[in-house]
């Protein structure tokens, strides 16, 4: 079983969101500072290259025709749509995403967690996407919220964000089963040995769809941090683009309908 290997991605994993590296800082400090118009290049050329990940199931992987699918490749053709040009998209990792952007080997980035020192040296996008921590259970166990937690078990990695998260909110009654990394956490979970699981949204998504006959659903939230797309500074034209695309895509229900393919829930209303 393959899921745990999404809780650990490096640009996935909130921990991992709440620092940026040294090497990526500076990478994207040391860029030049004369380049042109992100947006007058894609309009000349007709092509836009989005930096996605194709390796992170549901927001990006390679499907069974071995074409790239997920959330994100859907956001990268609504905004190829926007921008009418053509969408190439730009393989990338957690280690050289923010190079390939200030190199301009992208012209933007999806799935972009927005933290203070990011926003130093790019601009982000509204959220286009939930990404939080989740309580996830099969359908048929009642639970709405933490107060519900009181007499469950609930599987959790431990020293993880997921594990301070439902530590800091699980009542009196409640057993934390803790295990050495996510895939035990999800396993136990699947075999029984455990009532409930916290796990990003992602995570939980894809158990819902590989694992039906156990009924698994969202049971509540814990921790928000949205994805948002990551531009250069000061291509303001662009981000009105993009921002324009993001916000016709919620006020006539395609991000709705994206999140309810991918990720198996509707698109929050505070997004």
């Amino acid at each position: 079983m393959n899921i745990s290997a999404q809780s650990t991605h490096p640009a996935r994993g909130l921990l991992a969101r709440a620092a940026v590296t040294f090497a990526c800082l500076s990478a994207l400090t040391v860029a030049p500072f004369a380049q042109a118009d992100t947006l007058d290049t894609i309009a000349k050329s007709g092509v836009v290259r989005i930096g996605v990940f194709e390796d992170y199931p549901p927001f990006g992987s390679i499907g069974p025709d071995m074409q790239p699918q997920g959330y994100d490749i859907d956001m990268a053709t609504l905004i190829g749509k926007a921008l009418n040009a053509k969408v190439e998209l730009v393989q990338v990792t957690g280690d050289n995403r923010m190079a390939y952007l200030a190199d301009h080997k992208a012209d933007m980035l999806l799935s972009v967690g927005q933290t203070p020192e990011r926003a130093k040296v790019i601009d982000f996008s509204q959220a286009y996407a939930p990404y939080y921590l989740a309580v996830f259970g099969p359908k048929s166990l009642a639970v709405k919220s933490s107060a519900d937690l009181a007499g469950k078990t609930i599987a959790v990695a431990r020293g993880t964000l997921e594990d301070l998260s439902v530590t800091k909110v699980a009542p009196a009654g409640a057993t934390l089963k803790r295990f050495d990394d996510p895939n035990g956490a999800i396993s136990a979970f699947l075999s029984g040995q455990a009532q409930l699981l916290v796990v990003g949204n992602d995570v939980g998504a894809t158990i819902i769809a590989r694992h039906p006959s156990i009924d698994p659903e969202q049971k509540f939230s814990l921790f928000s941090s949205p994805d948002h797309v990551g531009l250069n500074k000061n291509e303001p034209r662009l981000m009105q683009k993009v921002n324009d695309a993001i916000s016709g895509a919620k006020k006539n229900g395609t991000l709705n309908t994206i999140s309810q393919k991918w990720l198996r829930t509707p698109l929050p209303t505070d997004l």
